[in-house]
């Protein structure tokens, strides 16, 4: 679970790459384009940098097909695991994108969410209280405190607001695979849970929706949609622990 201070210098490449990878999309993405050309361009940098993506393929239980591409694209209500399509983007859509992929055999995972075209006041407080969340998260991965620090402090930012903040997804540990130990749930208990150590690496994600707490799935079995069709938001990002304070692999130029 813990990296030595070699492993977190080794991840920042992989960092650097998710982060500059998801800046680009932002330029990019425009109302009239599809979620599969978001998609492609994704995989011409992923190909380009001699990277790997660790979405391609992926197929845990809960998912009815292996994952098709290399992002996560999600428009609107759908706030996790919405999958590459024709779907044309729209005047106003809220739309999160997540991505991870793996360089030099270590892995970074970060999201980031905006609308397109003309903005609302609903759809940029439900972003930016997100956002909000994701830094007070950060702020809490110190030395010494526990994970519940984490948890509580994204929990009360979303609770503030009035967000659905729903437990069942979370953050994680990240390294060498996508997906390893500690699960990062996105509300909890100060001073409490596991007691947070140097050379632990996460990634740190809320995803609150702007109505209830309650969420269904697609029939995919990707696509994690608000239950009463709300607006849903995404930010993470990939975050060592260091005696000298967090640092945030993932951080966007």
């Amino acid at each position: 679970m813990l990296k030595s201070t070699a492993d977190v210098a080794a991840m920042r490449p992989a960092g650097k790459f998710v982060g500059g990878v998801l800046s680009s999309l932002q330029e990019v993405a425009r109302v009239g384009m599809t979620l599969q050309q978001l998609d492609d361009h994704a995989h011409r940098m992923i190909d380009a940098a001699g990277a790997h993506s660790v979405y391609l393929g992926y197929h845990p239980s809960f998912g009815a097909i292996p994952y098709p591409g290399v992002l996560c694209t999600s428009v609107n209500d759908a706030a996790l695991h919405g999958l590459p399509s024709s779907y044309v983007l729209q005047d106003g859509d809220l739309l999160s994108i997540d991505f991870a992929a793996q360089v030099q055999g270590w892995v970074a995972d970060s999201a980031i969410t905006f609308q397109l075209g003309t903005t609302t006041p609903e759809a940029q407080r439900l972003i930016e209280t997100t956002e909000r969340a994701l830094l007070a998260g950060i702020t809490q991965a110190k030395v010494g405190g526990r994970m519940g620090d984490i948890s509580a402090a994204i929990g009360d930012v979303g609770h503030r607001a009035g967000y659905g903040i729903n437990t069942d997804f979370g953050g994680h540990g990240v390294g060498r695979k996508m997906h390893e130990d500690p699960h990062v749930p996105n509300d909890g208990r100060r001073r409490s849970g596991m007691k947070l150590q140097a050379g632990l690496v996460i990634a740190i994600e809320p995803w609150f929706m702007a109505g209830g707490d309650e969420y269904v799935i697609d029939p995919d079995g990707w696509t994690i949609r608000s239950a009463d069709g709300s607006l849903a938001a995404h930010f993470e990002h990939t975050v060592a622990l260091t005696a000298d304070g967090p640092v945030v692999l993932t951080a966007r130029g």
